[in-house]
């Protein structure tokens, strides 16, 4: 019979597989009652033969039979288990789509086999439909489909997984994703293939209602209210979509809860929910909630302190016998792993050396509706930080970062200088502050010490200003550049320009400032650390300014009437201990000349002249706000500047009273002029010319002083997809006076409110306040009468506020952009007899914000005006558009 059946094979075929035979076999097995078992899984032994490799395949031949290990002239059963054994050994490399073994020739005994083997073809190119061309880029690179990649069955079913999950989590339930490989036709690319992903996405699932089952303590409302990321639709909910997401419905459903632990309802539990699909294609909730009962807190009792005293952790502890039970509360005063600085009894430990401690609350007794507790605390041993390093600084000098670190070798471990000095770290704007993570290493409970790594991401951190806007009646253009973390003692090393001497934290800035009315140019050097030891930080300044004066008649700028600034400054500032360290004294004198040449106007009644300002500024700043300057989320910041010249009036001789009473003679006499008359018109102009002389007088130096506060407010509101809505808030006064009454108000240094905000400090020491929504320095004292001319002459008085909600779309090192919406008041006054800080022009917009670190911030703001420019009467002002370039609100 085997015979027969060999001869019969020989007939048929000269090329039959070898799983052929294997049926063939076991039919003959079948067939025989008394057949024996046949050695090798019922196939028949062979002497090999030749062995020969066909298919598709860039491997050498020999090299694919050295691999399969078999020889000729080994025998071998055809079929047989050592078969099934290399043909395993090749599907578990993952380079074949397809292997089979052949018979081709059997002489005798010896058999001729022929391995045939389809190599998986590689990637030759990618196009991905229905999604955007960027969202295409990423998923070609989230799921490495790169040139020359084998496209097995695996790659294909993963990366068509990848994509459909990505999408589901962004609440599309409905994706589907096909992928189609085609073969490259050409001759060049052999066994390449393109691949085509279609991907329709659907429409986004959204949720129509959210049903709440069981629950009599809490209102539906309340349940709902408690799911921040499961939304139910709302025609008037826009901040939040109403999209179904698996994973944050799952996290919506502890967040239920906790707000029952909240409440004191320990016991609350979902008992069951369920998702029905409309036909809509929206989706419906149920949940149903078993409640429980209400708890209170029984005793508190603290084992295994010996650091604190009961009474001590009970304080900060804050809960107390016969509170309402609140789990969530109970974790976060032992441990609030949302904030690192929290107020707990973790951080008073840890905060003061204790590193390695523990704290537990256990329940050790429930009865009636109260509970009792234990915090069970274990001490560990005094911990001291050990090696403290700083990696990363490629540019920055070490010494630059390690004077300011609040953790030293050998210092008592602390939590809080850790939290601090990571925050001073990104203060310093040299680094990426998304990136700042302290590594702990080589902790030793026994020994009681710890190690300290900061890695940094350097990130650029001079800047180009290009600024570009109308202010003023024009167009003013400013060209700035802020070396921010210069070396001026390289200033002389040719080899440490790369393209300039960089890495000691001195600040070097170049600005030119103009437009067809004015020339400012300005230079100043900051260093941060006077003399390298001590956080004295000392500031130089120089600036020179040509005002021209704009010609009514013609409407041009009379460049023969000139008015010349020039001044310079040194100020030193110094970080405090007390009231705590995050204040800072600054201090600073500085003198301004400014000199007028042939310039009448109304706010100057000299128009030759000149007056001097010596001035003393003492400022007191405290500066808590969060790690990144640019997108602070917490904090506040607070500034109160007191700018102060000397009393001259006391010691120049001058009777001030006596050349006011003057003064007001002529401009009475003035008044009472008839200036149609000639002589009178002559008379006039000698009454100006006595007025200037006099006002020469009185302000050949200026005295004055001048008090301004704000304050600033950062509050993380929740978090938008895993991103904080930031509410900042905001509130600034300014005050200009005078000593003493009979020399009056000054023509200088007085604030100017309305638009971007463009040319905040220049021409005659003037404070250029922004206020959305209206035109620059437009907005006039609201107490002048609606005929009087603005001319130009400021206010000596000002408040200001402001609310803005931003929400980050990225804060990468490369770019950080944020958006806003902002609502803004703010006014000016003559004197405090007008002043009423109700009596405000409003305004309200939304913008946006990119932070690119070598032009700095850039923007754009669309701002509504409510309320009409003083002295006009044509309603409200409107919509304006706002362009920042290097400037911030």
């Amino acid at each position: 019979m085997e015979k027969l059946v060999s001869s019969s094979v020989k007939k048929m075929t000269k090329r039959l597989p070898i799983a052929y035979f294997t049926l063939l076999a076991l039919f003959i097995n079948t067939l025989s009652v008394s057949a024996q078992t046949i050695p090798g899984s019922g196939g028949k032994e062979y002497v090999l033969g030749e062995i020969k490799v066909t298919g598709t395949t860039s491997y050498n031949e020999n090299t694919v039979i050295t691999f399969t290990g078999l020889r000729k002239g080994e025998r071998i059963f055809l079929p047989g288990d050592r078969i099934s054994k290399v043909i395993k050994k090749l599907w578990d490399l993952e380079l074949f789509s397809d292997i089979n073994f052949y018979i081709t020739n059997v002489e005798g005994e010896v058999a001729d086999i022929e391995l045939n083997i389809q190599e998986v073809p590689e990637l030759n190119e990618v196009r991905i439909e229905g999604v955007k061309k960027r969202k295409g880029e990423d998923l070609i690179k989230d799921n490495s489909l790169t040139k020359g990649t084998k496209v097995t069955e695996n790659l294909i079913t993963t990366t068509r997984n990848f994509i459909g999950n990505k999408y589901k989590k962004e609440g599309f339930l409905n994706t589907k994703v096909a992928i189609n490989t085609t073969p490259v036709t050409d001759t060049v690319a052999t066994n390449k293939v393109n691949m085509l992903v279609r991907i329709d996405k659907g429409d986004r699932v959204k949720v129509a209602k959210i049903n709440i089952n069981g629950n009599e303590q809490l209102s539906d409302a309340k349940v709902r209210g408690a799911m921040s990321n499961t939304k139910q639709k709302k025609a008037y909910r826009f901040w939040k979509r109403s999209k179904y997401i698996k994973a944050d419905y799952q996290d919506d459903k502890d967040n239920v809860i906790k707000k029952y632990k909240e409440k004191g309802y320990r016991d609350a539990r979902i008992v069951g929910d369920s998702l029905i699909i409309n036909d809509d294609s929206t989706v419906s909730l149920n949940l149903n909630i078993e409640e429980g009962n209400k708890y209170y807190f029984g005793n508190i009792n603290f084992l295994g302190n010996s650091v604190y005293t009961d009474r001590q952790l009970a304080r900060q502890l804050v809960i107390k016998k016969g509170d309402v039970y609140n789990g969530v509360l109970l974790e976060k005063q032992i441990a609030d792993n949302t904030k690192p600085d929290a107020d707990d009894l973790t951080n008073l430990y840890q905060n003061n050396g204790y590193l390695f401690s523990s704290i537990d609350a256990v329940e050790t007794n429930v009865y009636n509706d109260t509970i009792d507790f234990e915090i069970r605390i274990r001490e560990g041993k005094l911990t001291y930080f050990d090696h403290i390093t700083v990696t990363g600084n490629d540019k920055t000098n070490d010494h630059v970062i390690y004077r300011i670190l609040r953790t030293k070798p050998g210092q008592r471990y602390s939590k809080d200088l850790v939290v601090r000095t990571v925050r001073e770290i990104g203060q310093l704007g040299f680094f990426d502050p998304e990136q700042l993570e302290p590594q702990f290493q080589n902790a030793n409970p026994q020994a009681g010490t710890i190690d300290i790594n900061y890695p940094v991401v350097e990130k650029g951190s001079s800047q180009i200003e290009l600024q570009g806007g109308f202010g003023g009646g024009g167009f003013v253009g400013t060209l700035g550049l802020a070396f921010n973390n210069f070396s001026i003692r390289n200033i002389f090393n040719g080899e440490a320009y790369s393209p300039l001497p960089m890495g000691d934290g001195q600040t070097l800035r170049l600005r030119a400032q103009a437009s067809r009315f004015f020339q400012t140019y300005s230079l100043s050097f900051i260093e941060p650390w006077l003399g390298g030891k001590r956080p004295y930080q000392l500031s130089t300044s120089f600036s020179h300014t040509i005002q021209f004066l704009f010609n009514n008649i013609n409407r041009d700028v009379d460049r023969d009437s000139k008015f010349l600034i020039t001044g310079g400054s040194i100020g030193i500032a110094k970080r405090l201990n007390w009231p705590d360290n995050y204040f800072t004294l600054s201090q600073a004198v500085s003198i301004r000349h400014y000199n007028l040449k042939n310039y009448n106007t109304r706010l100057f009644t000299f128009g030759n002249g000149s007056s001097n300002d010596l001035s003393y500024t003492i400022g007191l700043s405290r500066n808590n706000t969060t790690v990144n300057p640019i997108f602070p989320i917490g904090g506040s910041e607070f500034n109160i500047v007191a700018k102060l010249s000397l009393p001259y009036s006391l010691f120049d001789g001058n009777d001030y009273s006596a050349l006011a009473t003057q003064r007001d003679a002529l401009e009475e006499e003035q008044s009472n002029l008839d200036l149609t008359d000639t002589q009178q018109q002559v008379r006039s102009q000698e009454i100006n010319e006595e007025i200037g002389e006099i006002d020469q007088e009185r302000f050949k130096w200026l005295e004055y002083y001048k008090i301004k506060f704000d304050g600033t407010w950062y509050t993380s509101l929740i978090n938008l997809g895993k991103k904080p809505l930031v509410l900042r808030t905001r509130a600034e006064y300014g005050f200009l006076g005078s000593y003493n009454s009979n020399r009056g108000n000054i023509p200088f240094e007085r604030f100017f409110l309305g638009g971007d905000g463009l040319g905040a400090t220049a021409l005659d020491g003037r404070e250029v306040v922004a206020l959305r929504g209206y035109p620059n320095q437009s907005l006039i004292p609201l107490s002048r009468p609606t005929n009087q001319d603005f001319d130009g002459d400021g206010a000596t008085i000002y408040n200001k506020y402001s609310l803005e909600l931003r929400y980050p779309i990225t804060l990468k090192p490369a770019a950080s952009i944020y958006m806003l919406t902002f609502l803004e008041g703010g006014a000016t006054y003559d004197s405090f007899k007008g002043f009423n800080p109700f009596q405000l022009n409003r305004s309200a917009g939304a913008g946006l914000r990119i932070f690119m670190p070598a032009f700095g911030l850039l923007g754009i703001d669309f701002g509504y005006g409510f309320d009409p420019i003083p002295g006009t009467n044509t309603g409200p002002n409107g919509w304006e558009t706002h362009f920042i370039i290097g400037q911030q609100f």
